[in-house]
């Protein structure tokens, strides 16, 4: 071989090598380490080496190769190292936490808009058939539907006690208007004896306790469902915000910043090892699988059983039917009453007046009374079906979630050269354990000790609404409500749903699906119309584009209500 052909020979063997090594082994500065650092921690650092030294106050980075880290370059390293971690914890569950966040929010802005149609067609109701009364019942009207508002966003309110403020309320004036109709007491002590004996004379039949029971059935679930997707965001949250160990910050700054104090700034961490170090540093967030996978399951059992009389859309907006079926009632049996109230009451001294009567208004339409048709495919039910299929990709999230950090994020794909945690090698060659606690006692990487006590209170919570969600899901037949101790709701499974309970074939002839407005609204309604659709069950309703009367409308208690409980946890 002459000497041209063995130089030739040398210079391939040295570029091969140079090439095929992530690294020279001869590293005679620390410039690039010194850019990355300063770029990394925003700003200079003093006291960066300018070309690499024995590490012998290194702490983690330990290696028998000179360094490019100090001690002080160590300790913000693992600083950031932990930043890292949060950062890519973050972005993996932000389309999750994005997910439930934006349908909390719609869920709550349709429970508002069904209340105040709720409260429209029953203003509507009163402005149209009963305008004698109609300004009289408006306070009493916009207090039931404030509550309902209230209780649905987690107020601390009993559903019945606001039904039957509602129904006392009504009663003298139906029996100054309609039973007696023309004169008007002026006495405010016989109007309240009037109120006080509405719950002995029973005006109304059953018909209040059929809407307790339908809206008791049907608030409950609903209040519940969005206290639980707002737990959802707090435990995404709380995961974003991890505490790491000690033992986890070393494995971490190991894994993300020792090489480069070797150079090696390019490099990534092996497969296995980077599994290793992540299901370590995880294990405790791992142990909310099961319970996360739990919550989802039972927010979809308790979504799937909101319909008919659990559905709130067809309680609320079906509230007027039946008010304007207790008012009938009460006209029906008059003369009994009347009699019954004498009674208890005695005969006032009355004196004629004129009642003040519901107006038509027409800048009223300009203040939120009219309300745009909605298709079927943007009903409450529908909404919640398609969040819930959405939400079924995630129940292993927990479960998973080392795996996709390290696959998506953090780790060299395979087949590459790769940091092991002392050196570029070509795989890993140590055990990799699973996930959760029981699994890393083998771990070579990170060791586990005791709990964490912020991962347990979310465990905790998890489990209680879980129970939550299952007791207010209506298996096998249906669930009522009784008032517990201090005010608190309790469940108690009953029997069949009969008519009382407004489960179908009462004959009232209430509307099946209403959230689909008709374009359609008589100027005025009188009772003969409402008789109709009552007795032919017709699926009319009322189209709040009527609203031109000054009795209508535009309770101010909701501007507060939408704060009462979804803010706070979007943060």
């Amino acid at each position: 071989m002459d000497a041209r052909s063995w130089r030739a020979g040398c210079c391939c063997l040295l570029l091969l090598a140079l090439v095929g090594s992530p690294r020279s082994e001869g590293m005679q500065s620390c410039e690039e380490v010194r850019k990355l650092f300063q770029g990394r921690l925003v700003g200079a650092v003093k006291g960066l080496p300018d070309s690499p030294r024995a590490g012998s106050d290194l702490q983690v980075c330990v290696s028998k190769k000179p360094t490019c880290c100090s001690r002080r370059m160590e300790e913000r390293y693992q600083i950031a190292a932990r930043q890292d971690m949060q950062q890519v914890l973050q972005t993996s569950s932000s389309t999750l936490k994005f997910l439930i966040s934006r349908n909390a929010a719609a869920f709550q802005e349709t429970l508002e808009t069904l209340i105040r149609q709720a409260e429209n067609y029953t203003s509507i109701l009163f402005c149209n058939t009963y305008r004698n009364m109609a300004l009289e019942a408006t306070a009493s009207v916009q207090e039931l539907f404030t509550d309902v508002g209230l209780y649905l966003f987690g107020a601390d309110i009993n559903p019945d006690e606001f039904v039957n403020r509602f129904f006392d309320s009504l009663f003298p004036l139906v029996y100054n208007h309609l039973i007696n109709p023309g004169v008007t007491d002026s006495s405010l002590e016989y109007s309240e004896c009037i109120r006080m004996a509405r719950r002995d004379v029973r005006p109304f039949g059953n018909i209040p306790k059929r809407v307790m029971g339908q809206m008791g059935r049907s608030l409950l679930p609903s209040r519940t469902f969005l206290q639980a997707l707002n737990l959802g965001i707090e435990v995404i949250n709380t995961t974003d915000h991890l505490h790491f160990s000690k033992e986890c910050s070393k494995a971490l700054l190991r894994m993300q910043y020792c090489p480069h104090c070797q150079g090696l700034i390019l490099s990534k961490p092996c497969m296995g090892y980077c599994l290793n170090v992540v299901r370590g540093c995880l294990a405790h967030t791992a142990e909310l699988n099961p319970h996360w996978h739990a919550y989802i399951r039972s927010l979809e059992e308790l979504s799937d059983a909101m319909h008919g009389t659990y559905d709130i859309e067809h309680v609320l907006l079906n509230f007027h039917v039946l008010v304007n079926d207790a008012v009938m009632q009460a006209h029906l049996d008059g003369q009994k009453l009347s009699e019954q109230v004498s009674k208890i009451c005695g005969r006032p001294i009355r004196t004629p007046t004129q009642s003040p009567r519901c107006s038509f208004d027409g800048s009223k339409e300009k203040h939120g009374m009219k309300i745009s048709p909605r298709n079927d495919e943007e009903t409450l039910a529908n909404g919640r079906k398609e969040f819930i299929n959405s939400l079924r990709l995630y129940r292993t999230f927990y479960g998973g979630l080392a795996d996709e950090l390290c696959v998506n994020e953090l780790a060299a794909a395979d087949g590459l050269p790769c940091w092991n945690g002392e050196d570029i090698v070509k795989s890993y060659t140590e055990r990799v354990v699973g996930n959760g606690i029981k699994a890393q006692s083998g771990n070579p990487e990170v060791k586990v000790k005791g709990t964490d006590p912020v991962i347990n209170q979310i465990i905790d919570k998890l489990k209680h609404v879980i129970q939550l969600l299952q007791g207010r899901s209506p298996k096998p037949d249906k669930w009522e409500l009784q008032v517990g101790s201090g005010g608190g709701m309790v469940e108690q499974v009953s029997g069949d749903c009969d008519d009382e309970d407004g489960c179908g074939g009462s004959g009232s002839g209430e509307v099946k699906r209403t959230l689909k407005i008709t374009d359609w609204m008589p100027e005025e309604l009188n009772l003969s119309d409402i008789k109709q659709i009552h007795q032919t069950g017709g699926g009319s309703t009322l189209d709040t584009t009527a609203a031109g009367c000054s009795a209508a409308t535009e309770s101010t208690a909701f501007i507060l209500m939408g704060v009462v409980m979804l803010l706070p946890w979007l943060w």
